[in-house]
């Protein structure tokens, strides 16, 4: 009886098992089933004919190019720039936005000064002051990094103000009550309840720093990603111009998932940590 039961227990187990590497394995394909049916459609399409290999080379060709680039160590020193610079944008970003969020939302006059600025300049597209930074500053990597932080540091300033203003007036007023001081407040209540939606602010800037950095480095030049790519369109070589724009691709995947990993681990605490949708 008893190695009937066990015998019953292993196979429960093994059924089990199989159980949860069929829906693993069906999870996965069924995130990068849209991916997969996408490069498998690019291929069949640039090899019926309908387009020119110049408007559309195949994936294959793309994917040569791309191994190519990586062999050649090309890949690394471009995205490697690129990196950097939308990087040094974000944590110029990151820290700026917050400080002055922070200001806004406890000084009148912070709030006075900066809030027309905000209204005025979160909608409107701040690349348009890439000509003045490269008058000022010249094309140099601070240039380019300047016009990352105009453009990418709104939605950080925005989501911090609305941030701490959203944080529940109890759990100020209870700290206030059992004696906590204003850098106590600040650093174990304002903050902690703030996170979540300051981490949205800087998960949205994160890929607007590297689309910045892109469009920066094709209007002005030079190594980069999208420097690369200028320089390929400049000597008709479409097979290069996809090629980067796949390799960005990539990279911005990258980006992105090391962020929302990031977030799961600073906001361990938090409920959204153990929400299914964002495993």
């Amino acid at each position: 009886m008893a190695r009937v039961t066990q015998t019953s227990v292993a196979g429960m187990a093994a059924e089990s098992a199989l159980l949860r590497v069929t829906r693993l394995f069906f999870f996965g394909f069924s995130r990068v089933f849209s991916i997969l049916a996408l490069a498998i459609a690019w291929e069949l399409l640039a090899r019926s004919g309908t387009f020119t290999h110049f408007q559309l080379p195949s994936l294959s060709d793309v994917s040569v190019r791309i191994w190519d680039d990586v062999i050649g160590g090309v890949f690394f020193l471009n995205a490697g720039l690129t990196l950097y610079r939308a990087l040094a944008g974000f944590f110029i970003c990151a820290i700026g936005g917050v400080l002055i969020g922070m200001a806004m939302s406890h000084n009148v006059f912070a709030h006075w000064f900066f809030d027309p600025i905000i209204s005025v300049g979160f909608p409107m597209p701040k690349i348009a002051f890439l000509p003045v930074v490269i008058l000022w500053l010249g094309i140099y990597d601070v240039s380019k990094i300047t016009i990352i932080v105009i453009d990418a540091i709104f939605p950080v300033i925005a989501a911090t103000v609305i941030a701490i203003q959203g944080v529940e007036r109890e759990l100020i007023w209870s700290a206030r009550n059992m004696g906590a001081t204003n850098r106590e407040l600040l650093t174990q209540i304002v903050l902690p309840a703030a996170s979540p939606q300051i981490m949205t602010g800087l998960q949205v800037s994160l890929p607007l720093c590297l689309i910045v950095a892109v469009v920066a480095e094709m209007l002005m030049g030079g190594y980069g990603l999208g420097g690369a790519m200028m320089n390929d369109s400049r000597f008709a070589n479409s097979t290069g111009v996809f090629a980067g724009i796949v390799e960005i691709a990539i990279v911005g995947y990258c980006l992105v998932k090391t962020m929302s990993l990031i977030r799961r681990r600073l906001l361990i605490w938090h409920q959204e940590a153990h929400d299914p949708s964002t495993a």
